[in-house]
């Protein structure tokens, strides 16, 4: 007799997995198909050298007690279980400028990060005000962010703001511009399309709460995983999904690459819209959604060295950086041969056998995928082992060099102090996450055409649902905030946050 789930769940990133949990323990029987070897997608890890490093999760803001995304973690018997550690709170990001000796720190909490940038700034005291009164109104725009149910925005014109146009409205000195968005690589800050809401809910839970995961983020994967077998559900891991197969306009299984078939009565694409479409025969899904979804930009990709150190060498500040060669932060994503890169980011874990010290680094920048065109065709993952060729490996070397040589400036001891490191670019990303063309965040956020860049969890199929970092936002918690969007339009959006509230007025 064939297996039949309540839902099956295509792809086992953090939204997959979120959604899996949460069905699960509202009962549902739930079974998660993955691709790859190690669940997780950005939540996955890797070894180097004996060291633990991160793929997508250096650190989680909104962990705190009582905020969302702890709220969330609660809810789904996780957060207990987290090995995490707080950030600094005088400052847990570090803007940098080539061109300038001074830190310009963040701190933790809107008091400690309105005082610290006063002090650094102490005419642009009013700017500095505004700034943190108008970022936590944006936030409360969005009722689902702050776990309340609606379902309009009292507001839509919020989604048509430039986040650069605000900045040059709050003030005229171009140096607190830049620093205020100085961490924009976490949304891939561009002038011309980035909306003031993107920067507003990634920015602000990292100023109320920013977190580390111990010796690696996949534990979170790890942890949704368990939850979901001990709920009854299943994690099947090395099977790929050849075709989502409908019928009378409703999914009615997932063919997979082995042969064999998932029944369910509801189903959930974790993987991205536009590679949704493709497992969907024509028919079903209508031209004009599937144009709209495949005409949408995505974001640009990244190139990583991950370095692990010599011991003892480097102090560990408990700090992340965000490091420019130019005065413009917001184009950076326009670099040329000669001039990358214009900025890159730099993530530390402290040594557990020498505190105070670190043990890693991870230094990431910015990389178009045309870049690597003479190797699209090659493909390489730990189930699909196929060594790229010595010209791809050399084309990674100087980058890398070029890419350190950068970083000494700034951190001169780093550079000096690597043991060895190895590389990642737009490619890895396609193989293991899978979207077409190694994109760090998926679809880009438009200002210009808010409508057209935010896509629902819904679709024109009745029992397919979307969820992952493609749909309304971004990041561990954009994820998980979207994974209750998913949620709610399958157990009821009322039904889940009472859920929710209810395990947080019991929780210690």
């Amino acid at each position: 007799m064939k297996e039949h789930f309540d839902v099956a769940i295509i792809g086992s990133g953090l939204g997959g997995l979120l959604c899996g949990a949460i069905l699960s323990k509202e009962g549902k029987r739930v079974c998660i198909v993955e691709k790859n070897e190690q669940i997780g997608g950005s939540l996955q890890t890797f070894k180097h050298e004996g060291v633990t490093f991160d793929t997508g999760v250096h650190y989680i803001g909104g962990l705190a007690p009582k905020q969302n995304l702890y709220s969330i973690f609660n809810y789904v018997g996780i957060i207990d279980r987290l090995k995490l550690h707080f950030m600094a709170e005088d400052g847990f990001d570090v803007t940098l400028f080539h061109n300038d000796q001074n830190e310009y720190r963040f701190g933790m909490g809107y008091e400690n990060f309105s005082r610290i940038l006063c002090n650094d700034f102490p005419e642009e005291e009013k700017a500095i005000t505004q700034y943190c009164i108008d970022i936590q109104e944006i936030c409360r725009n969005f009722p689902l962010y702050n776990l309340k149910a609606a379902t309009t925005y009292s507001n839509l014109s919020i989604f048509e703001k430039s986040a650069k146009q605000y900045f040059d409205e709050l003030t005229t000195n171009k140096k607190l511009q830049n620093v205020l968005a100085g961490n924009n690589m976490l949304y891939i800050g561009i002038e011309e399309k980035t909306p003031l809401y993107v920067h507003a809910l990634v920015v602000n839970s990292y100023i109320e709460s920013a977190a580390k995961c111990k010796n690696g983020g996949d534990q979170i994967a790890k942890l949704l995983a368990r939850m979901i077998k001990e709920n009854g559900g299943k994690v099947l891991r090395k099977k790929r999904v050849t075709n989502i197969q409908t019928n009378e306009g409703k999914v009615e299984f997932l063919q997979l690459e082995d042969g064999s078939k998932i029944f369910a009565d509801t189903f959930i694409s974790n993987i991205h819209p536009a590679q949704t479409l493709e497992l969907i025969q024509d028919s079903a899904i209508k031209s004009p959604y599937r144009n709209r979804i495949k005409s949408l930009e995505n974001s640009i990709g990244t190139f990583v060295i991950y370095a692990k150190l010599k011991p003892k060498k480097i102090a560990y500040t408990n700090r992340n950086y965000y490091c420019f060669t130019t005065n413009d932060v917001w184009n950076t994503t326009k670099h040329n041969e000669e001039n990358w890169p214009l900025t890159y980011a730099l993530f530390s874990d402290e040594d557990e056998s020498h505190h105070s010290f670190c043990k890693s680094a991870v230094i990431m920048t910015y990389m178009r995928y045309n870049e690597l065109s003479a190797w699209h065709e090659t493909y390489n993952t730990t189930l699909q082992e196929n060594n790229r060729s010595e010209d791809y490996l050399e084309f990674k070397k100087q980058k890398a060099e070029k890419l350190l040589k950068v970083v000494a400036k700034k951190f001169p001891e780093i550079a000096e102090n690597i043991e060895s490191y190895c590389t990642s670019t737009p490619l890895t990303f396609r193989d293991y996450i899978g979207t077409n063309d190694g994109s760090a965040y998926g679809i880009i956020k438009d200002f210009n055409e808010p409508l057209k860049t935010r896509i629902l969890p819904s679709t024109k199929i009745s029992n397919l649902f979307l969820t992952g970092q493609n749909v309304n936002l971004h990041g561990i918690l954009g994820v998980s905030i979207t994974a209750l969007f998913t949620c709610g339009n399958i157990l009821g959006m009322e039904y889940l946050l009472n859920k929710i509230h209810q395990a947080n007025e019991t929780c210690h």
